[in-house]
This record gives structure tokens, sequence and C-alpha cells, in this order.
């Protein structure tokens, strides 16, 4: 076969005329030959497997320098290539996916005012475990202080108390310095990936254990929320409970793609295994949000053992009531064992409170 034009090389690599041209300026894919009277570009059917890996390469939005150092490549060298390639854009879009939904959690905000932004608030809290009915060992794990307030479930052996503590324990310095607003989210999700360091360096030969975690971070008005597996976040606001996080559960993820409605997910005997968590093996991959703190808020954050246990309305119930943050969790906690208590049961309760 002789020369291809540009016109019938375009169509077969799957590139246009014009592409092929900005490819032959900065030297990606120089034509065969060009007519010296014309100054058509004739191309050698040859090259069409690296102008098709070019289209390809172009179509995942790799730079031309990219694509250019990746098409000198062996094989298996241009693989692993684009194989780190790719890791970078899923990372970019994951960090940019946290972002919008930060924007969006901001705007949506409609009745945050000015003056409530820049009303100074102080936390008044208090957090409590309880074993249950069940179990003979607590993996449980609840910390609430001035500007941090975290839940922890540990699981997998007899490693889970170890691990829910290793997570609270890497945050609770978050505690004690004033974190500007600015930063609340970075220096979050910097403390729980140490977290989830200190939890893989628990793993031994014949157990690896992990733990969930739920964190409020507070730096005035503002507060940065953090969440991995299916610990919970729940806020009481004018008289209505909503939930702040979405359990990492395999259940959830079913009914996020309709495969479950939320009645099959609450009695489904998958319900509790988790799809992420700290101390899995890989990079932990964190929900991230910003919010703002109202004088009259209540936040509560607790594991499975009060959530799967306890009815949403009776977990309102007990926010709605007059009840000091003690009193409430100490509430909460016999909620769950007049259930039956199955599970260990961690909360912490948090009123915000004008300064």
């Amino acid at each position: 076969m002789g020369l291809m034009t540009i016109g019938a090389f375009a169509r077969a690599a799957r590139l246009t005329p014009k592409a092929l041209r900005l490819y032959d300026r900065v030297g990606l894919l120089v034509p065969a030959a060009v007519d010296p009277e014309s100054g058509y570009r004739l191309y050698d059917p040859v090259q069409l497997p690296v102008a098709r890996l070019v289209a390809q390469l172009r179509r995942l939005g790799m730079p031309l320098a990219t694509v250019r150092a990746v098409c000198a490549l062996e094989p298996p060298a241009a693989a692993a290539a684009i194989a780190a390639y790719w890791r970078e854009v899923s990372a970019d879009t994951a960090a940019r996916a946290r972002l919008a939904t930060l924007l969006v959690d901001h705007l949506s905000e409609g009745g945050t005012t000015v003056s409530d932004l820049n009303s100074p608030v102080v936390l008044r809290c208090a957090a409590g475990c309880d074993t249950g009915l069940v179990r003979d060992s607590n993996e449980d794990n609840a910390y609430a202080g001035e500007r941090l307030l975290v839940v922890a479930d540990g699981m997998r052996g007899p490693g889970g108390a170890a691990a829910s503590a290793a997570a609270v324990d890497a945050l609770k310095p978050l505690g004690v310095v004033d974190v500007p607003a600015a930063d609340l989210l970075t220096v979050l999700a910097g403390a729980v990936s140490d977290a989830d360091r200190a939890v893989q360096g628990l793993a031994t030969d014949a157990d690896q254990p992990v733990t969930t975690v739920t964190a409020l971070l507070f730096s005035g008005s503002r507060l940065a929320v953090v969440h991995v597996g299916d610990t919970r976040a729940y806020l009481l606001r004018g008289g209505e409970l909503s939930l702040l996080t979405q359990d990492h559960t395999w259940v959830q993820a079913q009914v996020d793609q309709g495969r479950l409605d939320r009645e099959q997910a609450a009695t489904h005997p998958q319900r509790a295994v988790l799809v992420r968590a700290l101390g899995g093996g890989r990079q932990v991959e964190a929900d991230l949000a910003l919010r703002t703190a109202l004088p009259g808020d209540r936040y509560l954050l607790c594991s499975d053992g009060l959530s799967a246990v306890v009815d949403r309305a009776d977990l309102r119930s007990a926010l709605v009531a007059a009840a000091t943050p003690q009193d409430t969790v100490r509430e909460l906690i016999a909620l769950a064992r007049a259930e039956g208590a199955p599970d260990n049961v961690a909360c912490v309760v948090a009123d915000v409170v004008p300064a």
C-alpha cells in the first residue's frame, strides 16, 4: 500500500486533518512525506497504530507533552505510564468533586446570614460509651472537647478496640489548637490520613483491624465534617433532625444504585459490611464537608450500635428534649439498651451556644 493522503489517514486513525496538522507542528506525528508542489501531507500506513494510540490518549485528556513521552515508550512501560496518569486524574477529579460538594453545602445554607457567620459560639458537649447487652468487650470510642467531636467503631478481631482508640488519639491534638477556619478541611484531612496510618500500623500476621470514624472540628462558627464508614453525624436544627453523613456500606451502595430500597436495606443480612474504613490497606477516601454552626444547633455523633437499633423518631425525641448533653447521652444509651443493645454503643452530643 502506498502513502495515504491526510484525509484518508485521518479517517483511518479516527482523527481530524486539523488534529494531524497540529501533531505535525509539535513533532508528535510527522508525515512520511510532504508533496513539494501542493504541500499536502502524506502518511505511511505503518503510522496508523501510533496515530490511533495518540487519538485514544487525547480522548483521555492527556496533554500533548505526556502523549509524546508515552508514544516513545515500549508497550509495558507505556501501559505503566498511562496507569500512573489516570491515577493522577482520578485523584484530581475526586478532589474537585469534594470541593464542589463543599461549595454546594455552603451555598445551600440559604438561611445563614452574615451576622450568623460572625456570631461567636462555644460548645457544650458530652460523650459516652456502653458495651451493650450482648458483646463482652467494647470496641467503640468517643471523644468530646471544646473544638473537636469524634466517634470511632473498631472491628475485625481483638484489635478493634485498639484501632478505634488509635483513630481518636490521632485526631485529639486538633482539639487543643486553634485551627483557622480556612484551614479546617486541610488540617482534618491530614489528621485522618495520620489516623489511617496509625491503624494500619496495628496489623499483625493474623489480624488487620479497621475502624470507622466520624469527626467534627470547629473554628468559631465554622465546622468541618470528616467521615469514613458507618458511624454517623446528625444535626438537630429548628426541631428538624438531618443526617450529615452517608454510610459507606455495601447495602448503602446498593440503595444508591437502585438495587435495594431503604426498607430492604434496613434488614439486609449484609447491612454492616463496610466498603470504606481506616486501616483497610488502601489509601483512605474520606468524605469532607464544611458547614456553619448556629446558636441552638445540637449535634449527635454515634456508632451504628445506636443508629441501627433506635428508630430515628426516637433519636429526635431524645435530642429535642431540653436536657443537658450529658443527660441526653445517658438517655440515648438507655434507648439502645431498651432495644436489646446487640452492639457496642458510642455517642457524642454537643450544643452550640452563644459565646
